[in-house]
């Protein structure tokens, strides 16, 4: 209510100097003038000028003049600023403001075909959404808005993959056709389902993934072919706009950024403040940021075994985030601050404090408020700055924008202010003698003048309880004695004319009126200087950011490793006193008495070294889910789309002497997707850690899971759901291939070339497996079923590459040695389940005497890195030799992914993946001393222990941060622990 009769009172000398001479039809609106002079100020343009003594012409709104030396036309309202400071106000270009939130929809079994037709197939994309269409101005939110110096935001519906367009918004407080600003700003996009969605699909972050890239591909098929569909026609409607992709991590960030980049779409990313591990990523593609104000919250780690429960890397998140906005200004990547993340909006000043406390100019702190995100989104010609032409959007203060002592007196949305404090308020701040009914107190006004504090005494030093209240030079006390039990004050009030001499009426306790005084007897203590903060030192950001991150990135090497008794797996066998000399990430010779010349040397004396242990069937380093359990198909999906390069299991891996590893889909639906083959280039981000070249493989499964008995009620209806169906499954998808494939060469023969089929990723990929060109790893135990999928792949004339776990091979090792099927099978796991009750040890053993190709793999974390010693089982469970049983995690797995002429022997010309033991390698006590991959040094006990050491000390460095910001009274939080998700087969995400 104040703040609106603060703009009558501003505009009222127009109002009456013109006669309104047509019909008024909204006379319940505040009227406003549409020309205003601001003299005497300072003008920060946010062009990089300060205008000194400078005038700002308004006129409707927009800006018409602003310099110095101005003139004011005779029509212009004057408003003195006397000296005050003119910053450009700010934008938000990612917002929800005014749209309310979907409903959840979620249902407990699948749903397939949505009710509403002429959309896209899959309710996650809702290109068509246009957010003007969504929109409630919500007056409060905009005073939120408004009190942070925010007079434009960009909203959108928050939710859902595709989320359809974003509309540029005035924070004008007036119902007004001018607040919407551009109905379409933007388009907006996520990997998150949205709450409202009815179908199960996606359920995972590559589904996510291969949905978006689906849309993509059908967006073209269908501007190419002129089909008819919301969705598609919309996104072709609004290629021009900018794309602005919300994204929860780092590794996201770079995933959003390639899928966009596949289609040549430029994109902004909006992150989650730590864009400083990926910097070097962001200036390659030229991207621009949306990055979070919102820093994690100190924690409590006063007791020191709670604390110790913390994942580091969440310590050092707290330590780093508020270098983040720096760190993208000192490498020139362009961003913009958003209050998205904010639990409360009145932490924004702070936190913009506090990034430019870690670094930031206050300069770029602007920038990141006003002109930049005004010209991400295409409204920098009409706001962002204070220049001619452009809508008067500017915040009113008494310094320097973002000092904590600078008051915001107003925001101006097109001319129109919001109050926040009145500058010209008189100041009475000071000591007072109170005269009131015949007794007189001593009352001291502290605080500042928007917000003033009062301390209340007799003359006998007895303290009263008191409140005051101090607004538009109105000046209400409560007073009443300490230790009155009463609930009633007494009550004064007064307008303030003269800060010396105040003089208004009291109600008493009794509710007597009477007249009071105070009269000024000392002005105001100076306030004693706080000492300006201090950053934190902030820790160097590691790669990865986390337990064992490397300060700097390992790098290749040549070496030479003097007199080890070496494992070839090849036809030499084991070499005893053998040279291996490495250069350039290759192995470059085999031999005794080598020369190093310039390779380093390491003494392998008394030690064996080896071909790096290859795991075939692993799910660790994957991110947000290893099933796409949304459809009984999901051939489209990719593992190498959700690569985890941070996961800790890598570097505990290596530690155990592997250096690859298959990451495949789990086993919840009998077509499952594609795989991923990495190195574990422990440091790197996890484009570096794909297999370069690898061959295309394939998750299918069989028994239990995917038939969903394991599942208890959860998608209970799901085809398929017994043995036969799933069979009947996969001749269905194998029989649409087929049709598929005609499909297209029938399109390609033909010389009138019609309209062309629909590009199906799903189809595609099972075209590949026709062709010879993608190959099957399929999760496997009952002898039945592993010979109903050998029958089933030879109708349809391709061949099984191998079968994983398979623990009946032994039954029917001699049909998979026809087949030409490999077994990649566990060594001693048996009765875990009831499809594993006729497992043996000995399968391993029986498959190989029948010349199947077999290995041992982990499909677990943490046996994982202990696959030297699930080899020497062979040697125990059969009788298999030393060689042979090495064979089974190195070599045999190396030629199931077809990777043998690159990877699992050490032959001269192969990749230098090595690992120098501590003694023979199927011993237990076997330790894993160096681990190479192309020649570069990714473990290294000696430098692991060192690590070790580093990451306490620097632990110890952040608790005692943690526990100055404690001790300074700040708030915490409690410790709480990360657990880290370990997947198998049948993990199904919340």
């Amino acid at each position: 209510m104040f703040k609106k009769l603060k703009v009558l009172l501003l505009f009222l000398p127009v109002a009456l100097h013109g006669q309104i001479y047509f019909p008024n039809n909204e006379s319940t609106q505040v009227q406003t003038t549409k020309n205003q002079a601001f003299t005497n100020c300072k003008v920060y343009t946010g062009n990089g000028q300060l205008l000194e003594n400078a005038t700002i012409l308004v006129s409707d709104g927009i800006i018409k003049a602003v310099g110095q030396n101005l003139s004011v036309p005779k029509n212009y309202l004057v408003e003195d600023l006397q000296g005050l400071s003119v910053y450009p106000s700010f934008i938000d270009i990612y917002s929800n403001f005014g749209i309310s939130k979907p409903n959840s929809n979620y249902r407990n079994s699948p749903v397939y075909d949505l009710p509403a037709k002429g959309f896209y197939w899959n309710d996650n994309i809702k290109a068509h959404q246009q957010a003007v269409s969504l929109f409630n101005f919500d007056s409060e939110r905009a005073e939120s808005f408004l009190k942070n110096g925010f007079s434009t935001v960009v909203t959108h519906q928050r939710d859902g993959i595709v989320r359809g367009t974003g509309a540029a918004i005035s924070l004008l407080l007036e119902n007004s056709a001018k607040r919407i600003l551009n109905p379409k700003s933007a388009t907006f996009y996520s990997f998150d389902r949205s709450v409202a969605a009815i179908q199960s699909y996606p359920s995972s972050l590559m589904g996510s993934i291969a949905l978006l890239r689906q849309f993509y591909n059908d967006a073209i098929w269908a501007k190419n072919n002129g089909i008819q569909d919301a969705d598609l026609q919309a996104f072709n409607e609004q290629l021009s706009l900018p794309k602005i992709f919300e994204v929860r991590d780092h590794q996201s960030a770079l995933r959003a950024l390639k899928l966009h980049q596949e289609f040549g779409f430029q994109t902004i990313v909006k992150t989650s403040g730590t864009d400083y591990l990926i910097l070097d990523d962001l200036k390659k593609t030229q991207s621009a940021v949306i990055t979070s104000l919102a820093f994690p919250e100190a924690y409590d780690v006063s007791d020191a075994n709670l604390a110790n429960q913390i994942d580091f890397s969440d310590l050092l998140y707290w330590n780093q985030a508020p270098a983040n906005a720096a760190s993208l200004a000192k490498n020139n990547i362009p961003f913009a601050f958003t209050l998205a993340d904010l639990k409360k909006t009145d932490e924004f000043r702070a936190n913009v404090q506090k990034a430019i406390l870690y670094g930031l100019s206050p300069d770029k702190a602007l920038e990141a408020l006003t002109t930049t995100p005004a010209k991400l989104v295409g409204l920098d010609s009409k706001m962002g700055s204070i220049a001619v032409g452009k809508q008067a959007n500017f915040i009113v203060a008494n310094g320097p924008l973002f000092t904590p002592e600078t008051v915001w007196y107003e925001t101006y949305t097109q001319g129109v202010p919001y109050v926040l404090a009145d500058r010209k308020q008189i100041d009475i701040r000071g000591t007072y003698k109170l005269s009131m009914n015949n007794q007189e107190f001593t009352v001291k006004i502290t605080g500042t003048t928007a917000a003033a504090q009062s301390e209340v005494t007799d003359l006998a030093g007895v303290k009263y309880n008191s409140k005051l209240s101090y607004s538009r030079d109105r000046l209400q006390l409560l007073l009443k004695p300490a230790d009155s039990l009463t609930t009633n004050f007494n009550r004064l009030s007064a307008n303030v004319v003269n800060a010396e001499n105040i003089a208004g009426t009291a109600v008493l306790l009794d509710n007597k009126t009477v007249p009071f005084t105070l009269q000024k007897t000392a002005a105001a203590e100076k306030a004693t200087p706080e000492k300006a903060p201090k950053p934190y030192e902030v820790l160097p950001a590691r790669f990865p950011n986390g337990a064992y991150g490397l300060a700097n990135k390992a790098t290749k090497e040549d070496l030479l490793f003097k007199n080890a008794t070496v494992w070839t797996n090849e036809k030499e066998g084991i070499l005893v006193q053998t040279d291996v000399l490495v250069s350039n990430g290759k192995i470059k010779a085999v031999g005794k008495n080598l020369a190093a010349g310039t390779a380093k040397v390491i003494d392998a004396t008394g030690k064996h070294l080896t071909s790096g242990i290859i795991d075939e069937h692993s799910h660790i380093a994957i991110s947000s889910g290893v099933n796409e359990a949304g459809h009984n198909s999901s051939a489209e999906v990719s593992i190498q789309d959700v690569v985890d390069a941070t996961d800790l299991n890598i570097y505990l891996n290596l530690s155990g002497g592997v250096t690859t590893s298959q990451l495949l889909h789990g086993s919840a639906n009998p077509i499952g997707g594609k795989s991923a083959i990495i190195k574990l280039k422990w440091g790197e981000n996890a484009a570096n850690l794909l297999f370069p070249n690898q061959p295309g493989f394939i998750k299918f499964a069989l028994g239990e899971n995917v038939k969903q008995s394991n599942w208890g009620i959860q998608n209970p209806s799901r085809y398929p759901q017994s043995r036969m169906g799933v069979e009947q499954t996969f001749a269905y998808y194998f029989d649409k291939a087929v049709a598929y494939k005609k499909e297209w060469a029938d399109y390609r023969a033909s010389k009138s070339k019609g309209l062309a089929p629909r590009k199906d990723a799903e189809l595609e990929t099972l075209v590949e497996i026709l062709d010879g060109k993608r190959f099957i790893t399929c999760h496997s135990y009952v002898q039945s079923e592993i010979l109903m999928l050998m029958n089933l792949a030879e109708k349809y004339n391709f061949r099984v590459n191998t079968f994983t776990h398979i623990l009946e091979g032994y039954k029917v090792a001699d049909e998979m040695k026809k087949h030409g099927a490999a077994a990649s099978t566990f060594s001693d796991w048996w009765a875990y389940k009831f499809e594993v009750n006729d497992a043996i040890p000995y399968n391993g053993a029986l498959m190989h005497k029948q010349g199947v190709l077999v290995g041992f793999n982990s499909d677990d974390a943490e046996m994982s890195r202990r696959l030297n010693q699930e080899a020497a089982k062979a040697v125990k469970y059969g009788g298999v030799s030393e060689e042979d049983a090495w064979k089974f995690v190195t070599l045999n797995p190396a030629k199931m992914l077809h990777i043998d002429d690159r990877v699992g022997s050490i032959k001269v010309g192969k990749d230098a993946d090595l690992v120098l033991w501590s003694e023979n390698p199927l011993s237990v006590y076997a330790k894993a001393e160096k681990t190479l991959i192309d020649g570069t040094i990714y473990f290294d006990r000696e430098q692991a222990e060192k690590l070790r050491l580093q990451m306490h000390a620097d632990k110890g460095k952040i608790f005692s941060q943690l526990l100055e910001e404690k001790n300074k009274g700040m708030i915490t939080i409690p410790p709480k622990k990360t657990e880290p998700k370990h997947y198998h087969c049948d993990t199904l995400e919340p």
